[in-house]
């Protein structure tokens, strides 16, 4: 695991398939997915405060693979979309992927991961509600890459965290491997309208200054 800063207050913890991110409030921390099983220990090695929360932006197994193992030892509350909620506690069974053309030989290069342990959630959010770190973190629901996939954005530091909704593999794009793309291409679209100065995404580099730009050229290329 790579950890670096993106800007104040906020890190990357980048794993050999996907990310996550800590937020620091102080002593309050929150952490934004989870990466694949096995990466529990890595992530507590970097925590220098109380885990308070630990939001999912959608159910994929790089990204609550760690979940169930964090929660537990260290008694976050677990934040999920109310369409993710069922699928993350392994109460359900999440939609596969639509794959365009293009991306059959993506997919197929894609190392198989472990499914992830089911895991509590403590809230079911829904588009428009606010959760206590960053300023006021507001949940931003992006449908698509599956049906609860949610965004989070912080209007004070000006920072959106996309899940999967927007990859940054090459130059920022809209994520593959969705269940509706239609659905996803929408969803890129009315984050690309909320003007922020940095963006962060489940695969690639953050974009930090200039997002904004970003994501409007790869909503305009989507479609």
């Amino acid at each position: 695991m790579e950890i670096f800063e993106v800007v104040p207050g906020l890190h990357m913890l980048r794993f050999p398939v996907g990310a996550a991110y800590l937020w620091r409030d102080g002593r309050e921390l929150t952490l934004i997915d989870t990466g694949p099983v096995g990466h529990a220990a890595q992530i507590e090695d970097v925590l220098d405060g109380e885990l308070k929360r630990i939001v999912l932006t959608h159910w994929h197994e790089d990204h609550t693979g760690s979940a169930a193992e964090l929660a537990g030892r260290h008694g976050a509350e677990v934040v999920a979309h109310r369409l993710e909620a069922p699928v993350v506690r392994g109460e359900a069974v999440g939609a596969p992927p639509v794959l365009e053309e293009f991306e059959i030989p993506i997919r197929a290069g894609v190392p198989q991961l472990p499914p992830a342990p089911p895991c509590r959630v403590d809230r079911e959010v829904e588009d428009g509600e606010v959760l206590a770190f960053g300023g006021g973190a507001a949940v931003v629901a992006v449908p698509g890459h599956t049906d609860g996939s949610m965004a989070l954005h912080l209007p004070g530091p000006d920072v959106l965290f996309t899940g999967d909704a927007v990859h940054n593999v090459g130059r920022p794009s809209l994520g593959v491997f969705n269940t509706d793309r239609a659905r996803a291409v929408e969803s890129l679209h009315r984050i690309a309208g909320l003007g922020v100065a940095t963006v962060v995404f489940g695969h690639g580099d953050p974009v930090v200054g200039g997002a904004a730009d970003a994501l409007r050229g790869a909503a305009a290329a989507a479609g």
